[in-house]
């Protein structure tokens, strides 16, 4: 927090470069004197900021600096999450693409809201990816700032989509999903194996990322107990264990067969699992005259289980691996009738529980 009240009076406290710097801004401890503590504070860090002796390199482009920032998350940021690394990267394909030209001091808030402006005028891109775009880049500052490559982190003086505005979620009605497996259905590799189909249907049925799927082994897929084990997540609850449906069941079984250690082998790089299948989501999406990316197929599992097969949050979260309930509340909207009668199922239970002990 970077002001707090001492001794009744407004107090800031942070750090720079590692150096902690603390005083009074000299302002009564009021809630009306608290945007007059704030701008003192953040005076008092430009001060700090403009005194600080770290000199910069005299010229260092963005794309450079972007280029050692990847490998950084690569090698020792998140080394331990090749999917986080993953997802920044791809992020810089966009960030180095318009900035990578200008030198760093040069990126202000002004040429990052232009940067904004482009990725929903000529991309068409929707708030959750700008959402992560904008993440990346702080990041990048954040890290240009320790190596001491430039001052200040210009994303915190833009606005940022909301984690809630920033939701990309698409439902498939029964009507989308016929449309799109029939064509899904209808692509194969060159061994004739049906990857778009099989990864959907199970992402659709058990409701899996789709990593979670593309990167799984054989040894994973428990055929006696009819489960399948994630050990491939993205958060604390990766290792689950969940139970297969009928057709997933039976897509398992058969993936079994396959030779080598992968569910879902690459043709292309023998040896490892595949990877991606835009190319051929992109294609069934165009040919089923729909569109949505393929992780809305877990999305639309997840609303389906909530609203039409009232699964609780709890059990809802431990079956799709999330790590707390706030994510798996969007799958979940009552209605106005379920309310009510959970409202008299409450009622009826208080007045059980009274009854008992009267008669007790």
């Amino acid at each position: 927090m970077p002001i707090r009240v001492r001794r009744g009076f407004w107090h800031y406290r942070f750090k720079m470069r590692g150096k902690p710097y603390s005083g009074t801004t000299g302002f009564e401890g009021t809630a009306k004197n608290r945007r007059a503590a704030e701008k003192f504070e953040a005076a008092e860090r430009q001060r700090m900021l403009s005194t600080t002796v770290n000199p910069l390199p005299a010229r260092l482009d963005f794309a450079a600096a972007a280029g050692m920032f990847i490998a950084h998350c690569e090698d020792v940021r998140y080394r331990s999450k090749p999917a986080s690394a993953q997802r920044i990267k791809v992020s810089f394909t966009a960030l180095v693409a318009f900035f990578g030209e200008f030198q760093l001091g040069a990126v202000d808030a002004d040429l990052i809201e232009a940067f904004k402006e482009s990725r929903v005028v000529d991309c068409g891109v929707r708030d959750i990816t700008i959402r992560h775009d904008l993440h990346a880049l702080s990041l990048f500052f954040q890290y240009a700032e320790r190596k001491g490559w430039m001052k200040g982190n210009p994303v915190r003086n833009v606005k940022i989509p909301s984690d809630r505005d920033a939701v990309r979620m698409t439902v498939l009605t029964d009507e989308q999903e016929k449309a799109y497996f029939a064509e899904a259905e209808k692509i194969v590799d060159k061994a004739g194996r049906r990857n778009l189909y099989d990864v959907g249907r199970l992402m659709i049925n058990q409701g899996f990322r789709p990593e979670e799927i593309t990167r799984s082994r054989k040894e994973q897929f428990n055929e006696r107990a009819r489960t399948f084990t994630v050990v491939a997540g993205k958060t604390k609850a990766a290792g689950r264990t969940v139970d297969l449906t009928e057709e997933s069941f039976q897509i398992a079984q058969r993936r079994n067969e396959i030779a080598g250690p992968w569910l879902f082998p690459s043709e292309r790089y023998v040896g490892q699992p595949i990877t991606k299948l835009n190319n051929s989501h992109d294609r069934a999406c165009r040919n089923a005259k729909v569109s949505f990316v393929l992780y809305d197929l877990r999305h639309t599992f997840g609303t389906r289980m909530a609203t039409e097969a009232k699964i609780d949050p709890f059990t809802l979260a431990a079956i799709m691996g999330h790590a707390n309930l706030r994510t798996i509340m969007r799958y979940v909207h009552p209605q106005q009738e379920e309310k009510k009668r959970a409202m008299e199922r409450y009622e009826a239970a208080m007045k059980r529980k009274k009854l008992r002990k009267v008669v007790g």
